[in-house]
């Protein structure tokens, strides 16, 4: 009895690796991947998942392979995307942002789906709870929408001058009413006259930027949102032209021009996203996992477009900063 109750603990303790699961497979498990940016754009956060992998010894190639599906920006392509994913049945699905997660849960009910970023979930209904999320979702938020609450008081702190802000807002976006809100919490703390704007399409963009800039506006917020995050360059390269200091979220935002840009980590919100993979792979139910909020952040200042707009950041908002823009 005593050797057979040691071999139970011991195939136990097995059973609990990569190389166990990959064991009972024989053959590399198939994990799905649905990003609503492009390979070009977010390739990085790839990398940076694979990485999370790596650290709890996974092997790709050997022990698992990545089906890849990028909308490269269009909301449209990610429900036949999710389908093409679920008609591959992989073990499980990587998915961000809120639109994509809502996808896959859409196309893959019964698969398990580990979110990397995105809005509230509770909020979008996609989970019960954070702390019990239930069902085949968990993974991390991005907490995208309320932070957006910060982004009017960094917009102060970097312009103090600006007493006339634009808050241009993604009508499409899944967390739009989240964000707003955030917004107008921000707005009622300082004495700024603000203009809420809301676009549904590229070709809005423009037209709506030359309507804040006869209304007098003076710096522009840009809240979350698929469609104006691949419209980032255009969007900087409108308010510039104007001599806007543009504040919104994430990185990429200040590596196209904006002033600043703050925004969850979110290299370490794909690279914990595979911890959530290894625990499922592992066994764990889904729904037993709860969902976690970030805990790094990252604040971007671009130093280049404060010169440029004859802005003096102050060595508070300096040292605040995760990374400068030169």
């Amino acid at each position: 009895m005593s050797n057979r109750r040691d071999l139970l603990v011991l195939l136990g303790a097995v059973a609990m690796t990569p190389r166990a699961v990959f064991a009972q497979t024989k053959q590399p498990i198939l994990i799905g991947w649905l990003n609503t940016d492009s390979r070009e754009l977010s390739g990085q956060n790839l990398s940076a998942f694979k990485e999370g992998l790596a650290a709890l010894g996974w092997k790709e190639g050997a022990q698992y392979v990545i089906e890849e599906r990028w909308a490269n920006g269009r909301l449209d392509q990610l429900r036949p995307l999710a389908e093409e994913l679920a008609a591959r049945k992989p073990a499980i699905i990587v998915a961000a942002l809120s639109a994509a997660v809502r996808a896959a849960a859409k196309a893959a009910p019964k698969t398990p789906i580990v979110m990397a970023g995105g809005t509230d979930p509770v909020a979008l209904e996609l989970v019960k709870s954070l702390a019990r999320p239930g069902g085949m979702i968990t993974g991390i938020t991005g907490l995208t929408s309320s932070l957006a609450e910060k982004y009017l008081e960094l917009l102060l702190a970097a312009a103090p001058k600006v007493k006339r802000v634009a808050i241009l807002i993604d009508s499409n976006a899944p967390g739009r009413a989240l964000s707003t809100e955030a917004v107008r919490r921000s707005v009622a703390q300082y004495p700024v006259e603000t203009r809420f704007a809301e676009v549904a399409s590229p070709e809005e963009i423009e037209p709506t930027i030359s309507r804040l800039a006869k209304e007098g506006a003076q710096g522009l917020v840009v809240t979350g949102g698929l469609m104006l995050r691949n419209e980032r360059r255009r969007i900087v390269k409108l308010a510039l032209a104007r001599r806007w200091p543009v504040v919104a979220g994430p990185g990429a935002w200040a590596e196209a021009g904006a002033l600043l840009s703050y925004s969850a980590d979110t290299l370490a919100n794909y690279r914990r996203a595979a911890y959530y993979v290894d625990r499922i792979l592992k066994g764990t139910k889904p729904g037993d996992l709860p969902i976690e909020q970030p805990t790094k952040f990252e604040l971007v200042v671009n130093m280049k477009t404060a010169k440029a707009l004859g802005i003096t950041i102050s060595q508070s908002l300096l040292f605040r900063a995760d990374k400068v823009i030169e």
